[in-house]
């Protein structure tokens, strides 16, 4: 049975108080199929590393305007992990609450950003994709892409509490595809939204060519998951929460930079030969380790 059979098999009979419905997920797949394979062209490096039981803490940067990132990660691991499963994306309440788009979001696995959800989840065995930019990830200006901002420190703290392993995932593309050119923030904050993008299409194009993404060729590269080496206890210490926080953001932050230097151009394809070499070599190990992993 292929990948996609088994996750679709597996989660047949499973709903939850979230809302999770795979047949939801079911529904769309083809058109996310789609943009995964034509559209986006996605590569995805190493996808094994993903844990094929127990729980985890997923996170890595972030994409602009909509994010996509996430559900491109999520498609990638239904179709080409060996043991595809189901994923939990912490997802801010405008989004849930929105008609329509927020039933979607709830039946494909999303959760309200909290962090005794996120907890109960991990102690539960599921995966837990957290995104430590958050909005301010998201709402970058072109300008500033991939230069990430500062971590939350929620998913180090969320990781220690449950004795969880961190996966690192780094995406580049996502950027390119709903680039922001400016943030009108009195309509933003009129609106109650996080930001009021602008882009190449949106608001200028009606309903649904604003949302038209630009066809960037993205690259998702998961990388070895480790543990920390503290005490659950660790998680009230804020300052080292933060440290930690910080010190990852920093090697997410090279591990960006270096892949982006083996870029051509953002809608060129993917040269994987050099994007494998790279991942075997010295300088994708993550420094954090030396100091804060087992």
């Amino acid at each position: 049975m292929s990948s996609r059979g088994q996750f679709f098999e597996r989660y047949k009979e499973s709903l939850d108080k979230y809302g999770f419905d795979v047949t939801a997920y079911k529904d769309v797949e083809p058109f996310v199929r789609l943009l995964f394979q034509r559209w986006f062209e996605v590569k995805i490096a190493d996808i094994e590393h993903i844990p094929a039981e127990g729980s985890a803490v997923l996170f890595g940067n972030h994409s602009g305007g909509l994010p996509v990132d996430g559900l491109l990660l999520y498609d990638g691991i239904i179709n080409q992990h060996p043991n595809p499963r189901r994923v939990r994306y912490l997802v801010t309440k405008l989004l849930l609450k929105a008609p329509v788009v927020g039933k979607g979001l709830q039946s494909f696995g999303c959760v309200p950003p909290d962090y005794e959800i996120t907890t109960e989840l991990l102690n539960d065995g599921d995966l837990v994709v957290i995104y430590p930019e958050a909005e301010k990830g998201t709402g970058k200006l072109f300008k500033d892409r991939y230069k990430l901002v500062d971590f939350h420190a929620g998913f180090v703290r969320a990781a220690l509490e449950t004795k969880s392993p961190l996966v690192p995932i780094v995406t580049i593309g996502g950027e390119e595809v709903y680039p922001i050119l400016a943030n009108i923030k009195p309509l933003a904050k009129l609106l109650k939204w996080p930001y009021y993008p602008l882009t190449p299409f949106f608001p200028w194009l009606p309903f649904p060519f604003f949302s038209i993404p630009l066809p960037a060729k993205i690259l998702i590269c998961v990388f070895p998951q480790f543990k920390l080496r503290y005490p659950p206890e660790a998680a009230n210490d804020e300052d080292l929460v933060a440290e930690i926080a910080s010190d990852i953001r920093s090697d997410i932050q090279s591990k960006v930079d270096d892949l982006l230097a083996l870029r051509t151009s953002p809608f060129s394809s993917w040269n994987m030969d050099a994007v494998n070499a790279y991942l075997k070599s010295s300088r994708s190990v993550f420094n954090v380790s030396a100091r804060h992993r087992l």
